[in-house]
């Protein structure tokens, strides 16, 4: 919000403190709104029971010797104090000529407080005393529920900087470890990090090879085998062998540091809908002054006595700034934000949250967004009659345990899944493009592809029944078929709920991938999507999305990895899965912490759901406006009716209910 621009960070603090400074100046002013409430509130409570106008509707009558300069006192407080925001922000509003909220609340309140205190000092009219403090305290209301619900959203990003270890293990020239203070760590320096140790920084590996739980961070749920010049995360948890990684990235250039800052820019990003809340009081600022003077110029040229002219005046000013466009946005935004968070949605854009609504075409990536991104084994056959399946894969692996190749990750994963153990293997080789033999138990052992079969002379078992998206790699033991091992880029159990989620609202659903036609082929008529995209480079998918666009669809991308960084800044609404570093803090607008593609639909149905509920909220708050504003004006005073300020009161009172209601309903119409 306008009044309450963050200062400066103080520029020595070290760099891995640097978020959580934010964090608590955030905190700070949170807590200075909600003082300022809470006092403000206290303090309105003798203001409102002292009013003439609460007394006159209620029925009961409180009066005491100089009870108005007890009023006076007390509300020149809360003006002074609890209105010092808004006072601010209409300073820093009007400096920039443009008017908005911060400047129709300091017009209404200002108008109260001046009129009425010129009437407890002689002046003929009615005091506003009372509209004065609720419409303060209503107004701080507002702006600390609009700041806890931006606070809620980076939470779980704390939690996250505290998985930060506060140590290292730096190795240094000769070997020897030097347990040094995270803020000492530099880039470059070598660390040894242990199993069960949480990696203090973003680097490369060195030396090792173990497991590493990056599920928090990137929401990959399967720990990440790393191997030498495998890239690790700070923050991440060393599962079970010793890393020596050389240190990249720390402080603000790490990928903690910029998943916060990319929560920064979203506390800092206002939507088109907040900004259609300032328009609205922008409007609503002019209405005010310019009805207000209209009232009192055409009631003195009426011939009404001043007091009168001037209290009308008064009366259209304050009931033009409607306490319910204050909680209007900021009660749906806390609800929606919260109800986000906790349904695995990171809102980067709120922008592109609430335009979310729009969309009338997704690209899917297909590795990692509807598939796995690994391989599982879908088929074990052994051909020979002295091996089991089970030994024919306890084989397979020990050779393949020392790939880099993702079949081999696979094939390893499933027997480490069954508990076999892995026998050790010598002279292995890698055939390029076709497979890899080793020697075990005194045996030669190859593992290859179906094109590799052929050139060693052996038919294709008639026991093979692949399908188009399995991709199946043979067992040789001296030159004999031992069998065969079939695998798939599995399909997310989730994918296809999702898909058809968003088919039924109308979406057309599309796959873009790098994977060759035929197993692009396989997993669309799976999944059956609309139409695919296969063999296709980063900038084609942009292509494909652009050209989309130019056809008029509003398009979503969702990707995982940086290939899909282009399409990602390319789309109307950027959508990363699983928030592989580059994307999450440059390109996406929308951050699937799960890597669920329900979420999708989730996103689409709370991101419509809240610009529904805001656009609800804006007009009952302005329609508060366009009735009460003529009608205090005098418009119908010709027939007998006029509003009073008691009636004013009710209305305003009513609407700022119905609003507060009406958000609440946000939370039902989301589950349902």
């Amino acid at each position: 919000m306008k009044n309450h621009d963050h200062h400066k960070e103080s520029e020595n603090h070290h760099d891995e403190n640097a978020h959580s400074d934010h964090h608590d100046h955030h905190a700070h002013m949170i807590k200075d709104f909600k003082k300022r409430f809470w006092i403000s509130l206290l303090i309105s409570l003798p203001i409102v029971v002292l009013a003439p106008m609460i007394q006159d509707l209620l029925g009961y009558g409180l009066r005491f010797n100089n009870d108005r300069y007890v009023q006076f006192a007390l509300s020149s407080i809360i003006f002074f104090y609890g209105a010092w925001p808004f006072l601010k922000g209409a300073k820093d509003e009007l400096k920039e000529r443009t008017p908005a909220m911060m400047t129709l609340i300091a017009l209404a309140i200002s108008v109260a407080y001046f009129y009425s205190s010129a009437v407890v000092f002689g002046l003929e009219g009615k005091i506003f005393f009372w509209e004065l403090a609720s419409l303060i305290v209503i107004m701080l209301l507002g702006h600390w529920i609009e700041m806890k619900s931006v606070m809620g959203a980076s939470n779980a990003l704390q939690e996250l900087a505290k998985m930060m270890p506060s140590t290292a293990h730096r190795l240094d020239e000769n070997g020897q470890q030097q347990e040094i203070a995270l803020k000492d760590l530099q880039s470059q320096d070598v660390i040894l990090i242990k199993p069960g140790e949480k990696v203090p920084a973003d680097g490369a590996v060195l030396e090792g090879n173990s497991h590493v739980n990056e599920a928090m961070l990137t929401g990959e749920s399967k720990p990440v085998r790393k191997q030498k010049g495998d890239q690790v995360i700070g923050g991440s948890v060393n599962k079970d062998g010793s890393l020596q990684v050389k240190v990249k990235n720390t402080g603000d250039d790490s990928y903690l540091a910029k998943v916060i800052g990319m929560v920064k820019e979203a506390q800092s990003t206002k939507s088109k809908t907040q900004n259609l809340a300032d328009q609205a009081a922008a409007w609503l600022f002019y209405v005010a002054l310019g009805s207000g003077i209209i009232t009192l110029v055409v009631w003195l040229s009426l011939g009404k006595e001043f007091e009168y002219a001037l209290e009308r005046m008064v009366t259209v000013m304050i009931i033009s700034c409607p306490h319910a466009l204050g909680l209007a946005i900021p009660l749906v935004a806390a609800i929606s934000t919260s109800v986000s968070a906790k349904n695995g949605l990171l809102i980067r854009n709120r922008t592109a949250f609430e335009n979310s609504r729009k969309i009338t075409a997704i690209i899917f990536d297909k590795t990692g967004t509807l598939t796995q991104g690994d391989f599982g084994i879908s088929q074990v056959k052994s051909l020979s009659d002295k091996l089991s399946d089970s030994e024919l894969l306890q084989i397979a692996a020990s050779v393949e345990g020392n790939s880099e190749h993702p079949i081999a990750a696979g094939i390893v994963r499933k027997a480490k899944d069954e508990g076999l153990s892995l026998n050790e293997t010598e002279n292995f080789e890698s055939i390029k493009g076709k497979g890899i033999k080793a020697n075990l138990n005194g045996q030669e052992v190859k593992v290859i592809s179906p094109g590799m079969l052929k050139e060693e002379g052996i038919d294709l078992p008639k026991e093979v029944s692949q399908s188009d998206d399995e991709t199946v790699v043979f067992i040789v033991i001296d030159d004999e078929l031992a069998g065969f091992i079939a695998l798939a880029d599995e399909i997310r159990p989730e994918a296809l709920s999702a898909i058809n989620t968003l088919k039924k609202r109308g979406i057309k659903v599309l796959m873009a991938t790098g994977d060759n036609q035929q197993v692009a082929k396989a997993v669309s008529e799976k999944l059956g999507l609309d139409d695919f995209y296969a063999e296709v480079l980063p900038e084609d998918k942009r292509k494909i999305i652009q050209e989309l666009q130019d056809k008029g669809e509003f398009v979503a991308m969702t990707g995982d990895g940086v290939n899909d960084a282009p399409a990602l800044a390319q789309a109307n609404v950027g959508i990363a899965v699983g928030s592989g570093t580059d994307v999450a803090a440059e390109t996406a607008d929308i951050v699937l912490v799960n890597s669920n593609p329900q979420d999708i639909s989730k996103l689409i149905l709370f991101g419509t759901a809240t610009y529904k509920k805001m656009m609800q909220n804006l007009w009952w708050a302005a329609g508060y406006n366009i009735l009460a504003v003529p009608l205090a004006a005098g418009v119908l005073a010709s027939i007998g009716i006029i509003l009073s300020p008691a009636i004013g009161a009710v209305l305003m009172s009513l609407s700022t209910v119905i609003v507060a209601l009406n958000a609440q309903l946000l939370k039902r119409e989301i589950k349902n």
